[in-house]
């Protein structure tokens, strides 16, 4: 199995990178864990096919982590020519808000006619669902969006990939992520509170309680970006991690 960091910046693009979106290649085929608003550049820059993506899981609906929907599927209709089931999968709300970005981005194109389905599956806190060969646990974290937002536990191929999404300490991040053999994690600042959002220190201090097998930091601040990494993989686009 592989996963490569197709983006890895927060919303507002701090060192130049693309939004959060990382694409995993396991035995039963591709998918994306989140889509933000570049993620088709993204996909180009880095040579994904993107019909060969069967699922995308989303954390949370806040622009930076699943406003590239609307043109992931709008280039399966238009250019990429998709003929497969695109499946996305993300915590309630998301039925309603995709199809409201969408109308949003370019009025009509949820409802236009396609060579392919698209289907949308909603995921809370202990009711998993298997996707495609995927077992998608959600966690319920802190972090305003309009929806609930939610780490993801996805176990495929044997492996488990954490993300952890955006989000302040909550004590779901230890279960989401123990023993995982990748977590990702927000790490926005060093040490500095900000609302809603994961710091490095209060993370480092819990680790021994969640024991990954490797720890990625993504969605940095410029602080953090500037960091030596100590005790953790900084997340870069294009970065690859196979396990």
């Amino acid at each position: 199995m592989k996963l490569q960091v197709l983006g890895c910046g927060d919303a507002f693009g701090s060192g130049g990178r693309f939004h959060t979106c990382f694409h995993v290649e396991a035995k039963a085929g591709a998918f994306l864990i989140d889509c933000g608003a570049s993620a088709l550049i993204a996909i180009r820059r880095f040579g994904v096919d993107p019909n060969g993506i069967r699922a995308v899981f989303v954390t949370h609906l806040h622009g930076d982590h699943f406003g590239g929907l609307p043109w992931l599927i709008l280039d399966g209709q238009l250019v990429s020519g998709r003929t497969e089931p695109l499946t996305i999968v993300g915590p309630p709300g998301l039925r309603a808000r995709l199809p409201a970005a969408m109308e949003a981005l370019f009025p009509g194109s949820s409802t236009a006619e396609r060579r392919f389905t698209v289907e949308i599956v909603e995921i809370e806190p202990e009711h998993p669902a298997e996707v495609d060969g995927v077992r998608a646990e959600a966690f319920a974290m802190r972090h305003p969006s309009g929806a609930p937002a939610q780490a993801l536990r996805l176990c495929v191929d044997g492996k488990v990939v954490t993300y952890t999404g955006d989000t302040e300490w909550v004590e779901a991040i230890i279960p989401a992520g123990r023993g995982a053999d990748l977590m990702i994690a927000e790490g926005y600042t060093a040490e500095r509170p900000v609302p809603f959002h994961l710091d490095w220190a209060t993370l480092r201090a819990r680790l021994p309680e969640i024991a990954p097998k490797r720890l990625m930091l993504t969605h940095m601040s410029p602080e953090m970006i500037a960091r030596e990494p100590d005790g953790y993989i900084a997340a870069e686009d294009g970065l690859v991690v196979v396990f």
